[in-house]
């Protein structure tokens, strides 16, 4: 035994070792890219070099582990750290560019001062892009940096206030953005930003007197705009590259127009409205728990498109009153019906949806138990045949995420929610608490960090909408359908006078 453990031991730090090795490399290499762009044109020296190379590593190193505090996934993603220094190195090497043709263009003109059309260089594009493509978290560690490596550049801290003060307002003028009309007005505020801070800064230089502050003004102005353009730009490109899913890109496939939800309309019927019913449940519960609504209503859309294939096995679509299960042994039932996820996933992935919306898809029945044929196998078993739980089981994975999980609970409450023949608050209320508490019993929320307070929550939400939807109505004069000729006595209406 004690052989083993210290051959455990020694295998681990290679593990270690091979993992810190990519990520240091990534490190490393970032940072010498970084260090290229900052001492470019500059008079250069063993000590500069060296020294831009310890911060800028330092700058670095400090944003990676506030990344892991706060992403610990982040951890073994090597793609998000590739991502990030890519904004990271590309925005400053893109501000290097900028400004290198505004100083050329302004020595040649000999009518305007370097220095202030400074102003004008677009480093709020990282910030933006970072905010639109990561969270806003990253976006403003993200401008700390970006604000912190532009001083060093220009040997300016005030410069650094005006990084900093730009890309945080671009950063926060994307939150939640919907329309790619929000990125023209974020690069709008960020114009005015970038005035008032240039202002305050000939301010502080003592320049207010002279023609500084229009220029700076006028550069910072340009700033906005050409911010703007870039991000609109390069977002769709980092979108591909990076196979992300921004809020705009959901916005595109909430379109019922949409071929997939087109299909699923014709095809399924009864598949399409429950999965409306299920977007507006996850989408309120999402509001209430602090994640993405959007990405919540979407993903509640395309979460049973795999029904598509054999719709009329699934009783939301079934008309007659005859089920196509009862001539199905309840194995040969349940593999039909554990097959609509593999066959959403197959159909997600055709249709070319986002990673996410296809992980939400695989994962919205996390590995449930198909309750009602696994009961009816137990009814019909014999002493030959071997009959296990597992084989009525999804096979997973269980949601893995916060959204997955509201799917999976707007999933099972709204299906549950249409047995019920007493629709008041109070039956509405035990039937959630009861699926919900299932749930979590049968261990199916264990990976997706809900809290209790946020299961407090969804709750509520659920009753509520719920409940709204199965409101009562009034009794029509003249439509009674519990007698039978009621639909040849039209009603009478009272005539005013």
């Amino acid at each position: 035994m004690t052989n083993k453990k210290n051959n455990n031991r020694k295998k681990q730090p290679f593990n270690l070792d091979r993992e810190n090795l990519i990520k240091y490399s990534i490190l490393i290499f970032f940072t010498a890219f970084l260090n290229i762009s900052i001492v470019w044109g500059k008079s250069l020296s063993a000590e500069l070099i060296t020294g831009t190379s310890f911060i800028v590593a330092l700058l670095l190193f400090i944003m990676y582990k506030d990344f892991i505090r706060y992403r610990p996934e982040i951890k073994k993603d090597y793609k998000m750290l590739i991502l990030i220094g890519t904004l990271l190195s590309g925005n400053l090497i893109i501000g290097r560019a900028f400004y290198y043709v505004i100083e050329g263009v302004t020595i040649r003109a000999g009518t305007l001062d370097p220095v202030f059309m400074v102003y004008a260089v677009p480093l709020a594009t990282g910030a933006m892009l970072a905010a639109l493509l990561i969270d806003i978290h990253t976006a403003i560690i993200f401008t700390v940096i970006t604000s912190f490596i532009a001083g060093l550049w220009l040997n300016s801290p005030l410069y650094s206030i005006f990084v900093f003060a730009s890309g945080l307002t671009g950063a926060f003028g994307v939150i939640r953005c919907r329309k790619r009309s929000a990125i023209w007005r974020a690069g709008f505020i960020v114009s005015l930003v970038g005035i008032f801070t240039s202002l305050i800064i000939t301010l502080f230089k003592g320049e207010l007197l002279t023609m500084a502050p229009l220029v700076a003004a006028s550069s910072a102005f340009i700033n906005g705009i050409v911010v703007v353009t870039l991000v609109s730009a390069l977002l769709p490109l980092f979108e591909y590259l990076f196979k992300l899913t921004t809020d705009i890109s959901l916005l595109e496939l909430l379109d019922l127009n949409q071929p997939l939800m087109r299909e699923l309309l014709v095809e399924a019927p009864g598949t399409y409205h429950h999965s409306i019913i299920v977007g507006n449940l996850s989408e309120a519960a999402a509001e209430a728990v602090g994640v993405n609504p959007l990405l919540a209503r979407v993903s509640a859309y395309y979460h049973d498109i795999g029904k598509i294939k054999m719709p009329d096995y699934f009783i939301e679509n079934q008309i007659a009153s005859v089920s196509r299960h009862d001539n199905l042994a309840p194995r040969m039932s349940s593999l039909i019906l554990l097959s609509h996820v593999k066959e959403g996933v197959e159909l997600a992935k055709k249709h070319k949806l986002p990673p996410v919306i296809i992980d939400i898809i695989q994962q919205h029945h996390g590995s449930s138990i198909q309750t009602f044929f696994y009961q009816k196998a137990k009814e019909q078993q014999d002493n030959i045949t071997l009959l296990r739980e597992e084989d009525f089981r999804y096979p997973g994975p269980k949601p893995q995420s916060r959204v997955a999980a509201l799917v999976l609970m707007a999933d099972a409450v709204e299906a549950a929610s249409r047995v019920l023949s007493d629709t008041s608050p109070a039956r509405v209320s035990l039937l959630v608490d009861k699926i919900v508490n299932h749930c979590i019993i049968d261990g199916q929320l264990d990976n997706c960090e809900l809290t209790l307070k946020d299961l407090r929550e969804i709750k509520t939400h659920f009753v509520y909408l719920l409940t709204s939807m199965y409101h009562k109505r009034i009794n029509y004069p003249g439509f009674d359908m519990e007698h039978e000729n009621t639909h040849n006595k039209p009603a009478k209406a009272s005539i005013p006078r």
